[in-house]
This record gives C-alpha cells, sequence and structure tokens, in this order.
C-alpha cells in the first residue's frame, strides 16, 4: 500500500539527502507538506540548514595533498558560534 505523506523517518532522510541532490517535485511537495505538520521533522531541517551553513569548507591547503587535517581553531568557533545563535 502507498502512503499519500511521508512519515519522519522517511522525511528526515529525504531532508538530508535534498542538500545534497534535488528531488523530484512529488517528494519535496510531500515533505513540504510533512513539514507543515510536524515541527520536530521541521526543526531538522533548520538544524541541517544551519550545519551546513556553519561548515562551509575552508579552502584546503595545497600542502596537504587536498585533504583537510581537521578544522582549524577559527572554523570550531565559527561552528559554536552558528549553534548558539541559533539555538531558541
Amino acid at each position: 500500500m502507498t502512503h499519500w505523506m511521508f512519515n519522519c523517518k522517511e522525511v528526515s532522510r529525504k531532508v538530508s539527502l535534498s542538500l545534497d541532490t534535488s528531488l523530484p517535485l512529488h517528494q519535496r511537495v510531500m515533505i513540504r507538506m510533512h513539514l507543515l505538520m510536524c515541527r520536530y521533522c521541521n526543526r531538522l531541517r533548520k538544524q541541517l540548514l544551519i550545519l551546513r551553513e556553519a561548515v562551509r569548507l575552508e579552502k584546503i591547503p595545497e600542502d596537504t595533498g587536498g585533504q583537510p587535517e581537521g578544522l582549524s581553531g577559527a572554523m570550531r568557533e565559527r561552528i559554536k558560534k552558528a549553534v548558539r545563535e541559533a539555538l531558541p
């Protein structure tokens, strides 16, 4: 039986997926309908967007072979600040 709306588990997975790829229109509509009714999934979506913004990759130094060595102190502070500002 096909459901007419996604459940929270499906929405959380698809919201995360939608940050990396474009979803078909019918899936975006179903997600939007769910988000209008579910404050928990809406909160998850907002948190993922905050994390995405906070963790924008800094330029990777060429002398590391293209691999980041970890987050710099400035990046850690930027993430902490973004999370603090986003919390109610």
